[in-house]
């Protein structure tokens, strides 16, 4: 997820947004640590400021997973889109269904960029219709299928993957809809960007 949106949002946002990336070492980690920092973030956080935390569903509950984060965002005392349902929201939480490669399924133009020789057909083929929906894990299905066309015989470099076809990536056509919701989050806060004379940070 860093790699990808380390290559993605520079593309996507406008030159005054800023942002800041800030990765752990696995979802476990995430939801251990998570409530310290949004509870720092609170105490400090400017009005134009907002907070997307993403994570991937894997093979947990979604519902229960979302209402997991949500309690972290109350405990923090940071207001959740979720909960506001209002563009003055502080914290969004978003889950990718059920990986990140979901989303890559989710825009094989991208993929037919990145990777040639990947067959054009994979997006009308029964198991990928619907790339949230795909059963057996997204990321090894995703690997299977890049194999076939001679790409990764090694096995799938994710971080690789996900930093060069960020490079490719249409934020406006992507079938999933885990993805597309992501997108909005982010785009809903782009209007608080503000002119800044630093230049773009990703840490």
């Amino acid at each position: 997820m860093e790699a990808f949106l380390r290559g993605w949002l520079p593309r996507f946002l406008p030159e005054t947004c800023t942002f800041g990336i800030y990765a752990y070492s696995g979802k476990n980690a995430l939801l251990r640590k998570l409530g310290n920092r949004l509870q720092g973030y609170a105490a400090w956080m400017p009005a134009e400021y907002r907070i997307v935390v993403g994570v991937d569903r894997d093979r947990d509950d979604r519902h229960g997973l979302k209402s997991r984060l949500e309690n972290i965002c109350e405990g923090a005392e940071l207001g959740s889109r979720s909960v506001t349902g209002r563009s003055d929201w502080q914290v969004v939480t978003r889950i990718a269904i059920e990986e990140l490669e979901a989303w890559y399924f989710g825009d094989w133009h991208a993929v037919q960029s990145t990777y040639p020789g990947v067959s054009p057909n994979i997006p009308g083929q029964a198991p990928y219709r619907d790339p949230d929906a795909i059963a057996g894990g997204t990321w090894e299905k995703f690997e299977r299928v890049l194999q076939r066309h001679g790409h990764f015989r090694q096995g799938l470099a994710k971080a690789q993957a996900a930093t060069e076809i960020a490079r490719h990536i249409d934020p406006q056509n992507n079938r999933s809809h885990s993805f597309s919701v992501f997108r909005d989050a982010i785009s809903e806060a782009i209007p608080l960007c503000v002119a800044s004379p630093e230049a773009r940070t990703s840490r």
